[in-house]
């Protein structure tokens, strides 16, 4: 993507099922779980690089013991600050009394990290500062273990406002108003409840309170703790969670819109955000990691009993596409299959782009997450040119000669790599002109690839979100090579609405689809259009979110993509710009196509998956309308 877009965020959960010495014995050391947790993170680095931070628990450590240790960091590389951290304690006790480290008893005793269940957590931080008191895993600590609550997750509550208000009215004073800070508590507070219940269960009937203790640990109904805490959460969200006597879960929302795989063996479980991580981390093949189903929890019982549980009713699948598009790994054979799809069904509308002069254009991709849709585009492009080859081929009876025929056989997509990204450079400069020309170096390009003022040149991109990088970068350094039209064409449709469920795509006024909309609105004298949904959208402004209309569709309404893309395309070519520009999306209904398991499509439709996505769009077109430069949620 020439633009990045930040996302919440990577969870890596591991839980020993054996004691350690089984792993010191079949693997050769104790810290098999550790190392598999640093492997599931480092897998999953792209969901968030703003820091990073683990929990481990120890199991059956006796009173006065520390049995949960955590280790944050904001550094640049954060997962290796933190596990360099832990490693440096192990290093030392290696160095002088290395017989020690290899014996689990002494270790588990002695030293903090070695554990059975481990939690860990990459950010990106879309909202609110980037401070160590927002790097996750958070913690809710109590004297009892079974009060204890370790929490990380990747989510986007869109109604923090109505929970934070809850938390109030059930007697809380809620430290911070975020949706970390109120899903932690939301937990806890019914975490605290049914323990109380259990409590007062075994109190009448007889038992000690050290008995009732132990008892609790076991019959901890985990799934009705987290269905009392979520049923009031609008958003997207997997989050995975601790408890101090040794429980732990991972809970998905009733859309399944922010992903979360899992797998389970007689010695390990694992969940991660992605499965070819898990795959990777593991060495395991596809099938045998399977998709937390949406509205459940993967719950692990302290004494190792593993089951998945409904939490929350399912609702109709919105997982969110951008996953498949940008987000996740395309090492996923899913993935990737999907994002092949992408490019090749954008072959037609590229054919018209370039009036089928396919001898005369040449194909290339904006590094590097659009590779594997470039791989589909080409592929449908050689469909193209062979279905017409036999057609040429069988309308000349034979008569070609061996010289003809292979002319015609030997013809070929031109495929370049014409922009090669400078990853080295930083554009740290934060003074507009300045930066502005920096920016414009972040590609190279690969001169002599085209013949100036004859060849189309055609490129492929994940997305075109706010089109600040085409316009200001990409295009004036693609147009250094004298093609004669460029065709930067997107694999996903035109983003419209912002995202509110895990994506920092939060502001309409950031979208280049919106400006290009309301500018054919005001040159088209339908500026009244504007004025009558920002009406309607501060008419229901103090609605329940139940009651909340997406009325910024008509701002669409009125015009075919085509005219979006087309005034797109205006709006991104710069003046001194030598090159014909032409901007092509991608169709709904082909994302649909190659994407027929994840229709979380929203940013696209408008058609929000929970009623908070409505209000959320509402306010924001009434932020853009007045001015307000901030998120609406």
């Amino acid at each position: 993507m020439s633009e990045e877009l930040r996302h919440k965020c990577g969870i890596a959960l591991v839980r020993l099922l054996k004691p350690l010495e089984y792993y010191q014995v079949k693997y050769g050391t104790w810290r098999y779980g550790l190392q598999k947790l640093y492997l599931l993170m480092e897998k999953q680095r792209n969901r968030g690089q703003d820091g990073a931070g683990i929990v481990s628990l120890k199991f059956d450590v006796p009173p006065g013991n520390k049995y949960f240790n955590r280790q944050r960091s904001m550094d640049d590389s954060a997962i290796n600050v933190v596990f360099d951290k832990i490693y440096k304690q192990f290093r030392k006790i290696e160095k002088f009394k290395p017989e020690l480290l290899n014996d689990p008893h002494w270790a588990k005793a002695n030293l903090p990290f070695v554990a059975e269940l481990y939690l860990g957590h990459l950010r990106y931080g879309t909202f609110g500062e980037n401070s160590l008191d927002n790097v996750h895993p958070v913690m809710r600590q109590n004297n009892w273990k079974s009060r204890n609550l370790v929490l990380a997750g990747n989510f986007n509550l869109t109604n923090v406002d109505e929970l934070f208000n809850h938390l109030i009215e059930l007697g809380q004073s809620p430290k911070d108003f975020t949706d970390t800070v109120t899903m932690l508590e939301k937990v806890g507070h019914f975490l605290d409840r049914e323990n109380q219940f259990l409590f007062d269960k075994f109190k009448q009937q007889g038992y000690s309170n050290t008995d009732i203790s132990a008892k609790i640990a076991r019959e901890l109904d985990l799934a009705k703790v987290l269905t009392e805490a979520a049923k009031r959460w609008d958003g997207g969200f997997a989050v995975a969670g601790m408890v101090g006597h040794g429980d732990a879960f991972a809970l998905r929302d009733p859309w399944g819109i922010r992903p979360a795989y899992y797998y389970q063996d007689d010695e390990i479980v694992v969940v991660a955000s992605e499965r070819p991580v898990i795959q990777t981390a593991l060495n395991v093949p596809n099938d045998q990691v399977h998709e937390v189903p949406p509205g459940h929890a993967v719950i692990i019982k302290k004494e190792g009993a593993f089951s998945i549980q409904k939490v929350l009713e399912p609702k109709e699948k919105k997982s969110c596409s951008f996953e498949r598009i940008y987000f996740s790994r395309g090492s996923d054979l899913d993935i990737y299959k999907e994002r092949k799809k992408l490019g090749e069904l954008l072959v037609p509308s590229i054919l018209k782009a370039v009036d089928n002069d396919l001898r005369n254009t040449v194909f290339s991709f904006i590094p590097n997450t659009a590779e594997s849709a470039f791989y589909g585009m080409v592929s449908g492009v050689e469909d193209f040119m062979m279905k017409k080859k036999v057609e040429l081929i069988r309308n000349t009876n034979g008569t070609l000669d061996e010289q003809e025929l292979r002319h015609i056989l030997s013809e070929r997509p031109r495929v370049e790599k014409v922009a090669i990204k400078d990853i080295k450079l930083r554009t740290f400069i934060t003074q507009d002109k300045g930066r502005n020309d920096l920016v414009g170096h972040v590609y190279d390009v690969t001169y002599g690839t085209l013949k100036r003022g004859v060849d189309n040149l055609v490129v492929i991109d994940d997305s075109i979100v706010r089109g600040t990088t085409l316009k200001q970068s990409i295009l004036r350094i693609l147009d250094r090579l004298g093609p004669k039209k460029i065709v930067v064409v997107s694999s996903s449709p035109q983003i419209r609405y912002p995202d509110c469920y895990g994506i920092d795509m939060a502001k309409l006024s950031d979208f280049i689809a919106f400006k290009a909309a309301i500018e054919l609105l005001k040159e088209r004298n339908k500026e009244s259009v504007i004025n009558e949904v920002y009406r309607k959208c501060r008419e229901q402004k103090d609605y329940p979110k139940e009651e909340f209309v997406n009325y910024v569709k008509e701002i669409y309404q009125p015009f075919s993509a085509e005219e979006i893309s087309a005034k797109i395309s205006q709006l991104l070519k710069a003046s001194d710009l030598n090159a014909e520009v032409e901007i092509v999306y991608q169709t709904i209904e082909n994302l649909h196509t190659a994407c027929p398991n994840d229709k979380g499509d929203w940013y696209f439709t408008g058609n929000y998956p929970t009623p908070g996505g409505n209000k959320v769009v509402s306010n924001s077109f009434i932020n853009f309308i007045e001015g307000v430069n901030k998120r609406a949620y």
